[in-house]
């Protein structure tokens, strides 16, 4: 299974979910989703931009896990 880090990547930072949320410029439902691994698929625009605001290369936002469950709220 693969797992976005946005999580552990904002704690590195230094900065909040509810800051990642308005550079986002998405719903809050779909941003939470992303965020805590809830959903099954995520647009390339996205990933640019989460990579261009985390100032981060998109590879970084992404972990192979054992569990489909593995994920951090």
């Amino acid at each position: 299974m693969v797992r976005l880090r946005i999580l552990e990547i904002l704690k590195e930072k230094n900065r909040t979910k509810y800051w990642l949320f308005k550079q986002m410029d998405l719903s809050y439902q779909n941003f939470n989703r992303m965020v805590t691994n809830q959903t099954h698929s995520i647009r390339f625009e996205n990933l640019d931009r989460l990579s261009n605001i985390l100032d981060c290369p998109i590879g970084d936002l992404f972990e192979k896990t054992s569990s489909p469950n593995d994920y951090c709220e």
